[in-house]
């Protein structure tokens, strides 16, 4: 087994160390519990779930510290992850039973139709590094609820985080059949992707990898595949009622956890020639925005990115806009050479041809002047990707438009793109996903129906096509 690493990205300090987990054990113990976890009744499984919660909110500033500490993000941001990891139990629980309720409808001669619901077995969950508890949790409490075994895979850039969530199931009582973990990179997901032992995969992570799977997978129909993946996500501005409001929405929506999240806005889309008031409000903001180490004070908006490697690929990205044409509004930095902090970018790529129409996972956001708002709608589709949208604007006839017209799983109003509502579907449509969206409707993807048709006493007749005795 090879030896595992993670390193704060603020300070270069080691903050783990352990060795690369072994994939054919941990399925093969994953299918030798789920059976005894699928047997128990709901209840157990949901009661077994909520002492979960209260042991990671008994354990919340420990583990927030540590998120901060592996990701970079501010200490308010990961308080924040752990409070979604707590409240994601008492949702799921409200879904199942929203999504996959019991039903008994009676029928012709004394028979009834039952409709309920299986888990699929074991299923492998491979978590990000943007959000290394709350992310991969989403999937591993709808799947534990429904009865399945789950063997998880954190990010190798943030093995600790996955280790410590592990640790408060663990400790709440659910069986170690039941959730394995596998530390390790690239191989270890791969070979947990492809193991003939697992009966689906939740993903997620790039549109790149998801792609693959997708190809992976069509091999497999048996196997249920969930994929969320990221977005090119467009953010709309068109005749604000207020330009310092709609600035904030911008920042918020671009840079907040240094522009890694799925859906940070990545395309501001403006009314050509009235864009100078929001890009000075904007300019205001980002003189005053601090980046900075997760604990430093006063709290900073954003950290750094994950490494310094990505880091390297957002700058380059940057700059190969500006090589094309891009007009940089706001130069993208990386202060520290051995660091990866970098400063908000913001480029005019109006003019930029054949603009690559990729996830730019990191704090730079692109301005595009549009004539009408016609041109600002097919500006926003104008990417393969389908996962967040926003307009800001003071008239509800627009956002109407902006709706019935743009191709996106979540579309908001006069909100960031970024913070979708954990009690709602989340997810998106084209190179965004593959039509399984996640949140409320997870536990769609982690059990499924099963229509029975029920007599208590066999009665039957062949009324047509018997020559008579």
């Amino acid at each position: 087994m090879a030896e595992l690493i993670s390193y704060e990205p603020a300070t270069g300090a080691e903050l783990w160390r352990g060795e690369t987990g072994d994939v054919d054990a941990e399925v093969a113990a994953a299918h030798e519990g789920w059976i005894q976890w699928a047997s128990k009744p709901f209840e157990y499984r949901a009661e077994t779930l909520r002492r979960f919660a209260n042991n990671v909110r008994a354990h919340a500033e420990a583990f927030a510290d540590l998120i901060a500490r592996e990701t970079g993000k501010p200490l308010w941001e990961a308080r924040g992850e752990v409070e979604t990891v707590v409240s994601k139990v008492d949702i799921s629980v409200t879904a199942y039973a929203e999504r996959t309720p019991r039903r008994r409808m009676e029928g012709a001669l004394g028979a009834r139709t039952a409709i309920r619901h299986k888990p699929h077995g074991v299923l492998a969950v491979l978590g990000p590094y943007n959000f290394p508890a709350h992310l991969p949790n989403g999937h591993i409490v709808p799947a534990l609820l429904a009865g399945n075994a789950v063997v998880f895979k954190p990010s190798e850039k943030t093995p600790a985080t996955g280790a410590f969530l592990v640790e408060r199931f663990r400790e709440a009582g659910v069986p170690d059949g039941a959730l394995r973990l596998v530390q390790g990179g690239r191989e270890e997901g791969q070979a947990l992707a492809a193991h003939p032992g697992i009966d689906g995969l939740l993903f997620t992570g790039s549109a790149a990898a998801g792609l693959a799977l997708n190809r992976q997978f069509a091999d497999t129909p048996h196997r249920i595949l969930a994929l969320e993946l990221g977005g090119n996500n467009p953010l709309v501005v068109w005749e604000p009622s207020d330009f310092q409001a709609a600035a904030t929405i911008v920042v918020q929506s671009a840079f907040l956890s240094a522009g890694q999240r799925c859906t940070c806005a990545r395309r501001l889309i403006v009314e050509d020639g009235k864009q100078g008031p929001l890009i000075e409000e904007v300019s205001k903001i980002l003189d005053r925005l601090i980046i900075g180490a997760p604990h430093d004070q006063p709290a900073p908006f954003m950290g750094p990115v994950i490494d310094n490697a990505s880091a390297i690929q957002v700058l380059d990205a940057f700059l190969d806009l500006i090589m094309k044409g891009g007009i940089a509004i706001r130069h993208m930095a990386k202060p520290d050479a051995d660091k990866p902090f970098l400063t908000p970018g913001l480029i005019d790529v109006t003019n930029v041809a054949n603009r690559p129409d990729e996830e730019v996972f990191g704090p730079m956001l692109q301005l595009i002047r549009v004539p009408d708002l016609d041109s600002a709608i097919i500006e926003a589709n104008t990417t393969r990707y389908g996962l967040a949208a926003s307009i800001i604007t003071g008239k509800p006839q627009l956002y109407d438009r902006f709706w019935a017209n743009v191709r996106a799983g979540v579309i908001n109003w006069n909100r960031p793109t970024n913070g979708a509502p954990s009690n709602a579907p989340f997810g998106g449509v084209g190179m965004s996903g593959n039509h399984r969206p996640s949140a409320f409707y997870a536990a769609d993807y982690c059990a499924y129906p099963v229509t029975s048709v029920e007599a208590e006493q066999a009665r039957a007749t062949i009324g047509q096509g018997l020559m008579e005795s």
